[in-house]
């Protein structure tokens, strides 16, 4: 591997190997690092895809935009969607129209999602304090950069600012990271920032968008509502009664939590191959990392409450299973990007789901999600759904509370399912 080509991988302040990629060839390039090995530490961190041998090993099958050509779980540290609006604009301020994946991570550095870091760091100036009115302004301006406005119309240390708090959060929706002093209160960039004086939140911005209501406030109420149903999920708050903010599970303890998704872990694409895109890999991959039973239970109970209420959008990228370096083990990670994911203003046909179920995307019935229960040794699954419908009336109310639009409490309602 030629050397300017080349990323160190770190995790935990290891080196665990070299990552590298040729354009012209389309491949990438993996190396272990030989005293990694020889020291048998955090020898399950990457449980698939990677053989734990010495000599360099080369993918070339992962050419989508997902991968954008780099392992599965190196390509899980790359900004989504949002993100990438964010990186884009901010390297056409500074005259750069086009980057290799390599240099993405580069610029991911040690600010990135979960506890994978990437060396040499293209290191960034410092940012100040956040003032989130102050993120959306510059926001609204980048969203409506296709209708009227150019990279050039904003300036690089605004697009700077946003783009260190908000290149890594994934998603489709506008996030930003930030850090708030347990102390003060006061709120910093959450790019670097790991100690235990803070609170570490990913926080999904409401921006009006002209449909007439805020999607946070719609997500905060399935939060409250899964919860009361028993589905394990980060600490969430309201901001400024309008942006949802969920404390980060890839930040715990004052360290930073290695986690990939089931996209990151398999390489099944959640955009381009549906034939993968089933609940039945989902729970395969867990039993394939040994995670404990209870884990299986709730990733069952998670499955129940996004059919139930109606989250169409849990694809591979939204299961995520968090690494234990105490005992080199893996368990499922806390739920997340759980909400009405569609318009409920708008009407729809038909939708079908992300995951199948029992071969389904639509039309799932009582005895598609028995079949799987027995598959997987899911004990009391009636028990379970019971549980799950229980909350349904709690919808009313607690989206009342939260002042969501009568219309869209309607709506949303409208479109749950009784097994």
């Amino acid at each position: 591997m030629a050397g300017e080509k080349i990323i160190e991988v770190i995790v935990f302040g290891v080196e665990v190997g070299k990552i590298g990629y040729d354009i012209n060839q389309r491949k990438s390039f993996f190396q272990y690092n030989p005293e990694f090995l020889d020291a048998n530490t955090f020898s399950n961190l990457f449980p698939f895809i990677f053989k734990r041998i010495k000599p360099t090993q080369v993918f070339s099958e992962y050419q989508m935009d997902t991968f954008q050509g780099l392992p599965p779980m190196i390509a899980d540290s790359l900004p989504d969607t949002f993100g990438n609006i964010i990186f884009q604009e901010w390297l056409t301020a500074r005259g750069v129209h086009k980057v290799t994946p390599l240099e993405q991570l580069a610029y991911v550095a040690d600010r990135g999602m979960g506890a994978l870091e990437y060396r040499p760091i293209n290191e960034l100036p410092n940012t100040p304090n956040v003032d989130i009115n102050e993120v959306i302004t510059i926001l609204e301006k980048v969203l409506k950069l296709k209708k009227d406005t150019s990279g050039e119309d904003l300036s690089e240390l605004a697009l700077l600012h946003v783009f260190k708090i908000g290149t890594s959060a994934g998603g489709a929706r506008p996030k930003i990271l930030i850090s708030e002093h347990k102390e003060t209160g006061a709120i910093i960039a959450g790019d670097r920032e790991v100690s235990e004086a803070y609170k570490h939140y990913l926080v999904k911005l409401h921006i009006d968008d002209g449909d007439g209501y805020n999607k946070q406030k719609v997500e905060y109420a399935y939060y409250l509502l899964a919860r009361e149903a028993g589905i394990d999920m980060m600490p969430s708050k309201l901001i400024d009664d309008a942006h949802f903010a969920t404390l980060r599970y890839d930040r715990q303890h004052g360290e930073k939590q290695h986690v990939l998704t089931v996209t990151g872990l398999t390489g099944w694409d959640f955009k381009s191959q549906p034939e993968n895109s089933t609940y039945e890999n989902v729970f395969q991959v867990a039993l394939s990392l040994g995670v404990p039973h209870k884990d299986v239970q709730q990733l069952f109970k998670r499955m129940i409450f996004n059919l139930v209420f109606r989250n169409v959008d849990d694809h591979l990228k939204n299961h995520s299973f968090m690494y234990h370096k105490e005992g080199n083990s893996w368990g499922l990670g806390p739920a997340y990007d759980v909400t009405f994911a569609l318009n409920p203003l708008l009407t729809f046909k038909a939708t079908s789901r992300a995951l199948s179920i029992n071969g389904k995307r639509t039309g799932i019935a009582l005895k598609d999600v028995l079949v799987l229960a027995d598959t997987f040794s899911i004990k009391n699954p009636k028990g379970i759904i019971r549980a799950v419908q229980a909350c349904i009336p709690r919808w009313t109310s607690v989206a009342k509370e939260l002042k969501i639009p009568g219309q869209v409490i309607t709506s949303i309602q409208k479109e749950f399912k009784r097994l």
